[in-house]
């Protein structure tokens, strides 16, 4: 009876240390997708703010030479 309760220990510890790396993962993961989340943000900004589109507008456009 001992012996299964040393094993039991035994087994409880190592998934404790288990559970705290999986842990530890998944807060280190949680703050890179804020980053990258704040990094898409920014550059959709930066698009948005960027000179307009090289494309005219069609009654802007100058017929092609074939017309």
């Amino acid at each position: 009876m001992e012996q299964r309760i040393t094993e039991l220990e035994i087994r409880l510890t190592h998934f404790e240390d288990t559970i705290e790396v999986l842990n530890q993962t998944i807060i280190k993961q949680s703050d890179e997708i804020n980053i990258l989340q704040l990094q898409v943000s920014l550059l959709e900004k930066k698009i948005k703010s960027s000179q307009s589109s090289p494309v005219a507008l069609e009654s802007e456009e100058t017929p092609p030479p074939h017309y």
